[in-house]
């Protein structure tokens, strides 16, 4: 992993922003945003629960919806998570490619980071390629994004940092 302050956007006195403290509000982050590109070239955000997992975000999604669709001819995404404050947090943003996930062992594995850290309601199980819940009977895709890169917006003093996590195009 390569780590660069852009001093362009940067205050003079900020410092790189430590990959464990970026890896900290992945993992704890409550909401992401996803975005995803239409096949007429459109954007499509929507907001979405995930977990970080192995070094990697996860999302689920139902397979009618228009992100499952998105993904199914364009699967590069942004996904960004932070707060709305100017002047206190970090703000993330993990660029990557977004693969669907359909063996049972990682299915099984994210469902439980999912039941961890959202609580019963989001209490999946492991399917045929899919998870499911107990109390729907639609199933779930689930996708995981493997960052190539990671900008970090740190907000006091504003500060961004950015993350080569693989040999990803500029």
């Amino acid at each position: 992993m390569t780590i660069h302050l852009d001093r362009r956007f940067s205050d003079p006195s900020a410092v790189a922003t430590p990959w464990d403290e970026t890896e900290r509000v992945l993992r704890a982050a409550q909401l992401y945003w996803l975005t995803t590109v239409r096949a007429d070239g459109r954007p499509h955000v929507t907001p979405l629960i995930g977990v970080f997992v192995d070094d990697a975000v996860h999302f689920c999604t139902g397979l009618d919806e228009q992100k499952t669709r998105n993904l199914a001819h364009a699967a590069q995404v942004a996904i960004t998570t932070g707060g709305n404050s100017w002047a206190a947090g970090l703000d993330v943003v993990v660029e990557g490619t977004a693969r669907r996930i359909e063996d049972r062992p990682t299915l099984h594995k994210v469902a439980g980071a999912y039941l961890d850290k959202y609580g019963e309601p989001w209490n999946f199980t492991a399917g045929d390629g899919v998870l499911t819940h107990p109390d729907d009977e639609n199933v779930a895709a689930l996708f995981r994004v493997e960052p190539d890169k990671v900008l970090a917006f740190a907000k006091q003093p504003h500060g961004q940092t950015s993350y080569r996590i693989r040999n990803a195009r500029r």
